[in-house]
C-alpha cells in the first residue's frame, strides 16, 4: 500500500543512488583509454545522471525537512540510519570528483567543481565528528535491546563505513583542484578510522549479535574503503609520489573483502528491496575503476583489464538492476514507506 506521506520516509540513505552512479561515471572514465568515445560517453551520461538525481534528492530532503522535521530528528537518532547522513556530503565529493575526471580543472565549469567539493569536504569532516561523537556520548538503551543488543553496539553496523569513505574520496578530486594539503589530511582521517570501524563489526558479529537480514546489503560496503584509498595511490603514483605496490597491496585486500562478503549476497537478494541494496553499487564501481587504473599502471592488457571488463559488465548491470527496482519500488509504493520494527529494534537473529 502507499504511503500517504511518501516524503516522510526520505532517510539521508537515499544519497547512496548518487553515490552509485557516480562511482559507475568513474569506473566507465576509468576504460576510457581502452573502450574509448563510447565508455566516455557513458561517463558522462551517468554522471550527468547522478548530479540530476542529486538535485532531486537534496530538493526533496530540504522539503521533507521543513514539513517532516520529527521524522528527520528520528532518523538522526535511529542507531543504523543515523550513518548515513554521511551519504549527502560524500555525493557531493563524488559529483566534484566526477566533473573534475570528465570536464578538468580548467573550464567554466570548475569554479561548480571547485564549490561542491570544499561543501562536500567541510561537510564531510563534520559528518565523521558528529556520528562518532556519539560514542563518547551518554549511552541511552533502546527499548527492546537484549542482552546482545546492550549500548552502542546496534550502532555498529558497515554503514558506519560511510564517513570514513568520505574522508578518503577528499583527494580524488581534491589534488587536483589544488587542495592536496587539506584533502590529504582528510584522507588521514579516514584511513585511520577504516581498520578501527573493521574491528568494531567483527567485534560485533563474534561475540554480539548479527545485523538483521534487511540490512545485509551493507556488508558490502566494506569493499570500498580499500578500493578508494587504492585510486587515491593510483593517482599519487602517476605524480610519483607513491610506489606502485601500495596501489597493487590496496587492490588485493579490496579483492578480498570481495570474497569475504560475497557468500552474504544470496541471504541479501533474498530479502525485500530496499534501499540498503544500492550498497552494492559504490564499492563494486570503485572496485572497477581501481582494476582499470592499476591495469593501466602496468602496462595494459593481460588478464586484470579481462577482469576490468567484466566487472564493468557486472556492475553496469547491477546498477541497472538497482535502478529498475527502485522505480519499482516507488510506482508500488514498497519504498518511502515505514519500515519493517525489525528494522528499528535489532535483536539477534
Amino acid at each position: 500500500m502507499t504511503s500517504p506521506t511518501p516524503l516522510k520516509f526520505l532517510m539521508p540513505g537515499w544519497f547512496s543512488l548518487v553515490m552509485g552512479l557516480s562511482g559507475l561515471s568513474l569506473a566507465w572514465h576509468s576504460a576510457g583509454p581502452v573502450l574509448g568515445d563510447m565508455s566516455q560517453g557513458i561517463a558522462l551520461v551517468t554522471g550527468v545522471l547522478a548530479l540530476g538525481v542529486f538535485g532531486v534528492l537534496f530538493a526533496a530532503s530540504v522539503l521533507r525537512a521543513s514539513r517532516y522535521p520529527a521524522a528527520l530528528a528520528e532518523d538522526l537518532k535511529h542507531p543504523v540510519r543515523h550513518a548515513f547522513v554521511a551519504a549527502l556530503p560524500v555525493s557531493l565529493l563524488l559529483l566534484a570528483t566526477v566533473g573534475v575526471s570528465l570536464d578538468g580543472t580548467g573550464s567554466g565549469l570548475s569554479a561548480l567543481w571547485r564549490i561542491l567539493w570544499w561543501l562536500g569536504s567541510l561537510g564531510q569532516v563534520w559528518a565523521t565528528v558528529w556520528v562518532l561523537g556519539r560514542w563518547l556520548a551518554p549511552g541511552v538503551a533502546m527499548p527492546g535491546q537484549g542482552p546482545g543488543n546492550t549500548g552502542l553496539w546496534p550502532s555498529v553496523t558497515p554503514v558506519l563505513l560511510v564517513p570514513v569513505v568520505g574522508n578518503v574520496v577528499a583527494p580524488l578530486a581534491g589534488v587536483a583542484l589544488g587542495q592536496g594539503g587539506w584533502a590529504m589530511a582528510q584522507f588521514g582521517i579516514g584511513a585511520f578510522l577504516w581498520p578501527v570501524v573493521i574491528a568494531l563489526l567483527l567485534a560485533r558479529r563474534i561475540a554480539h549479535s548479527p545485523l538483521p537480514d534487511r540490512i545485509l546489503p551493507a556488508w558490502f560496503i566494506t569493499v570500498a574503503p580499500p578500493a578508494v584509498i587504492g585510486l587515491v595511490l593510483a593517482q599519487l603514483h602517476e605524480r610519483g609520489e607513491s610506489p606502485l605496490v601500495a596501489v597493487q597491496v590496496l587492490w588485493g585486500i579490496a579483492l578480498f573483502f570481495a570474497f569475504w562478503v560475497l557468500p552474504v549476497l544470496k541471504r541479501a537478494i533474498a530479502q525485500p528491496f530496499g534501499i540498503t541494496f544500492w550498497a552494492l553499487s559504490f564499492p563494486l564501481a570503485a572496485f572497477t575503476a581501481l582494476t582499470w587504473r592499476l591495469a593501466a599502471l602496468q602496462g595494459g592488457g593481460g588478464a586484470l583489464q579481462m577482469v576490468g571488463v567484466l566487472l564493468l559488465a557486472a556492475t553496469s548491470m547491477v546498477v541497472l538492476w538497482l535502478g529498475f527496482a527502485t522505480v519499482k519500488g516507488l510506482r508500488d509504493g514498497s519504498l518511502l514507506a515505514p519500515e519493517p520494527v525489525a528494522n528499528i529494534v535489532l535483536s539477534a537473529a
